[in-house]
């Protein structure tokens, strides 16, 4: 999941530089949803493993 909010985050910046703003700002958005539902998955991992013990 984080690989694919740095590719979006890749693509957002990459049609930034070139002036696509209607893209750049989907993809930027898209990265964050995926960066943000990454670390509450993580966060999630990390608690039960804590409780599993």
């Amino acid at each position: 999941m984080l690989g694919w909010a740095l590719t979006f985050l890749i693509i957002a910046l990459v049609a930034a530089a070139l002036g696509f703003g209607g893209i750049a700002g989907a993809a930027s958005q898209i990265a964050i949803v995926l960066f943000w539902v990454f670390l509450a998955l993580f966060a999630i991992s990390l608690i039960m493993r804590v409780v599993k013990r």
